[in-house]
């Protein structure tokens, strides 16, 4: 005899409310300015890396002005997972630096709640691409100043004006070698880009009508 179905039971809704939610979220900047180390050290499975050695042929299109320790570099994505808390995963797909594997950007981008864009004060140019590739897809993003050692401490509101950020755009200091501090950045993109589509999604349904 087989099963019935008779449709959802009375614990439905609390079952769906109950269900683990896992979220995407992209972690972007230029190159050499942590993707892969924050993808690594906040992760809670062992990370997937694309990385390949730097070759003498990269270097007529790798910038590597101020990260000359920089050996490996990122051909495809980077992927990890982090529970922030009981019942809320993020998966993580870092995305490569360089211009020419641009065209895996679209690609990653599909169904991302947000991103972080990580920022090297040595560099900070080198992050604008990432800056505007997610303002013009309105991407909600946080940007993460990865605080290297030797480089020039700059304040929150510095950053925003030299990266001439939209107004509210989060801009935080993290050390991407560190779990904790990787987190404080995760949770802080999951809360504004909670709030930036809450925002669009009351905004399209408009304001309530009364009775006629």
């Amino acid at each position: 005899m087989g099963l019935q179905d008779d449709g959802p039971g009375p614990d439905a809704g609390a079952d769906a409310e109950s269900a683990p939610l896992a979220l995407k979220i992209l972690v972007a900047g230029g190159f050499g300015a942590g993707k892969t180390t924050l993808v690594g050290s906040v992760s809670e499975i062992r990370p997937l890396r694309t990385e390949e050695l730097l070759s003498q042929a990269g270097e007529l299109v790798d910038d590597t002005g101020g990260v000359g320790r920089k050996t490996t570099t990122t051909v495809a994505m980077d992927f990890g997972r982090i529970t922030i808390r009981a019942g809320l995963s993020l998966y993580l797909f870092g995305t490569p630096g360089q211009d020419r594997f641009w065209f895996l950007w679209d690609e990653l981008s599909q169904g991302a709640l947000g991103a972080v864009v990580l920022a090297d004060t040595r560099r900070l140019e080198d992050c604008f691409p990432a800056v505007d590739y997610f303002e013009h897809r309105r991407i909600p993003f946080v940007v993460a100043v990865n605080c290297f050692t030797g480089a020039r401490r700059y304040g929150a509101d510095e950053v925003a004006r030299a990266l001439d950020l939209e107004q509210g755009t989060p801009v935080v200091l993290c050390d991407a070698r560190d779990k904790d501090s990787g987190k404080e950045v995760l949770v802080r993109l999951v809360e504004y880009a909670g709030r930036v589509h809450t925002a669009r999604l009351l905004e399209s349904v408009g304001p309530p009508t009364g009775p006629h």
